[in-house]
């Protein structure tokens, strides 16, 4: 289908000449960066913008370097760049594996991680790693730069703490002090290019720590801190597991769609979250599946 809307196409030098074109356009302004999801929604009509504004020029905004503990993803850099980077790969594994359950190989080539909190569903494949890494998205508009913990970031479906006139300009994700390993599991209508109909991450650190976080569960990606508050400071064990899989139920809100019912959605999450617990703790300690392994 062509894209019959009218708008105005911008590609700017700068990203100040960007946060001016978002300014003077305001709440009819679109950015593009990958364009996997703005192209389409503009092309099915969801979209209307007067003004397209083309970043992917703009150099410094696809820097990927790990300084000072921390790993700077700009907002350009694509789902490929991330899971080609050793440093990703080494030092976090979580990112790495759920990025490798984004959509195809042609769309991993071309969508961003920062286009993906953008659009703010809440099946995206980026959400619950971020929440574990406890990551901050950091954004600059006419009035200078705003860091956004990504626990704030996620409003609703849709929905995110980007002011009118702001624009991303990358994500900052802190190295967990202590050793840690990850899983995330994704289940999905069939092995392939598809969004997640439930998504589980788990985050454990040395002495007996746990992160979990949910997606497509919920009108927004969201840390289990019920959860977390159970399993902290305790060995991991299958009495235990099955004590947290009891508390799924008061963590999540899944909602029946075309993809899935939600009692399914409720069964599933908490046998996603039995094996993800089993697999990051294995890991932790030398023993677990490869990451990438598909566990559902």
């Amino acid at each position: 289908m062509a894209i019959v809307h009218e708008f105005n196409y911008f590609k700017p030098s700068s990203i100040d000449e960007a946060i001016e074109l978002l300014n003077e356009y305001g709440a009819k302004a679109r950015v593009l960066s990958g364009g996997t999801d703005l192209v389409v929604r503009i092309k099915d009509g969801f979209e209307t913008p007067d003004a397209v504004i083309d970043i992917k020029g703009l150099e410094e905004l696809k820097t990927l370097e790990f300084k000072d503990n921390k790993l700077i993803v700009g907002s350009l850099v694509t789902f490929n760049e991330l899971i080609d980077n050793e440093t990703v790969k080494e030092k976090f594994p979580l990112l790495w594996e759920s990025a490798k359950t984004v959509a195809s190989m042609g769309i991993r080539n071309r969508a961003t991680m920062a286009g993906n909190i953008c659009s703010a569903v809440p099946s995206l494949d980026s959400g619950p790693a971020l929440l574990l890494y406890e990551a901050t998205v950091v954004v600059k508009g006419k009035d200078g730069e705003r860091r956004i913990p990504i626990e704030e970031w996620f409003l609703g479906p849709r929905k995110t703490a980007l002011k009118e006139g702001e624009l991303v300009e990358y994500i900052e994700i802190p190295l967990p002090q202590k050793k840690h390993a990850g899983c995330y599991v994704k289940l999905g209508r069939y092995n392939g290019e598809d969004l997640a109909q439930v998504g589980v991450g788990v985050l454990a650190l040395s002495g007996n720590e746990y992160r979990v976080a949910f997606c497509a569960v919920g009108p927004k990606p969201t840390r289990a801190k019920k959860i977390e508050s159970l399993l902290n400071g305790k060995e991991l064990s299958d009495s235990l597991i099955e004590e947290a899989k009891k508390l799924v139920e008061e963590e999540i809100s899944p909602i029946t769609d075309i993809r899935a019912t939600k009692e399914y959605r409720m069964h599933m999450a908490k046998v996603m979250l039995d094996r993800a617990l089993k697999a990051a703790v294995g890991r932790l300690n030398g023993k677990g599946p490869d990451y990438g392994t598909r566990l559902i």
